[in-house]
């Protein structure tokens, strides 16, 4: 549907990956006596900005609350097991993961839930309500996919594959998250998504280390494996939750710039209906 931006001419560029002749030197060109052909390469990233109606509706605010929301409830009932664990003195470890033992399936369901205190617990607080958010808000049809599969998944990985002990906690839903929205960011063309790349990766680009057997007490095994999850998830469900962008009929088109019979002086092609479209 045309929007109401008022249409402006398109700016000189080349065809894309076309080999353009230069004219002869004259005060025009940017050094003077130079005369060779060029090739101007499609640009590598393009990336497209959404479109006002899909980001700054009140139904997207409306969106970005209600996945506030339902990630607070989350992190709420995680606290709440934790105090109520710690209240009754219970022990949590029955609830966690034991790798190639028959007791211990049972925590590739529950091990998310409960945590070995409140310290760890805390580390875990604050990702899981900035990754939570951003997951539901910015890719609500792929969340249906992606948290049950990194609930789910780094659990049976561990079951299946890692040493032994007890590993418990929230951490792999937290690595499978920040992997799955750097991910997305740096596959997907939009600008949306790769700022919450870029602010995922300023914030937890620390944690790479976590996914190294490099202390004995922490569950690398689960952190790889979710790490390793969200990647694939981010490729395979590329094409899960589409973003209007703003696109104008004169970009990508091969006719922008034509070039003068003579030679002499590029002139700009007759650009029907410059106005932003929306895709």
């Amino acid at each position: 549907m045309p929007s109401a931006v008022g249409a402006f001419p398109p700016p000189f560029v080349a065809p894309r990956n076309r080999t353009v002749e230069m004219p002869p030197a004259g005060p025009t060109m940017l050094f003077a006596g130079l005369a060779c052909n060029a090739v101007v390469p499609t640009p590598l990233m393009d990336f497209r900005t959404p479109h006002a109606t899909h980001t700054s509706s009140p139904r997207a605010k409306e969106s970005f609350r209600l996945a506030l929301r339902v990630t607070l409830a989350f992190v709420g009932l995680l606290w709440g097991f934790q105090i109520v664990d710690t209240l009754l003195g219970l022990d949590a470890s029955p609830f966690g993961v034991r790798p190639r033992s028959v007791e211990g399936l049972v925590g590739i369901l529950f091990a998310p839930l409960v945590h070995a205190g409140f310290e760890h617990l805390l580390q875990n607080t604050l990702p899981l309500v900035i990754l939570g958010t951003t997951m539901l808000h910015l890719y609500p049809q792929a969340s249906r996919i992606v948290l049950p599969a990194v609930w789910l998944g780094p659990g049976l990985a561990v079951w299946l594959f890692a040493r032994g002990g007890v590993h418990l906690g929230a951490s792999g839903l937290v690595y499978g998250l920040i992997a799955y929205v750097f991910a997305s960011g740096m596959i997907r063309r939009d600008r949306r998504a790769l700022a919450a790349a870029l602010a995922v990766a300023m914030l937890y680009g620390a944690a790479v280390w976590g996914v190294l057997p490099i202390q004995r007490a922490v569950s690398w095994e689960t952190h790889l494996a979710a790490a390793i999850i969200g990647v694939v998830l981010a490729i395979a469900l590329r094409r899960r939750d589409p973003v209007p962008v703003v696109r104008y009929e004169w970009e990508g088109r091969d006719d922008v710039i034509d070039l003068d019979p003579t030679g002499e002086e590029p002139r700009a092609a007759r650009m029907p209906g410059a106005g932003p479209t929306l895709h």
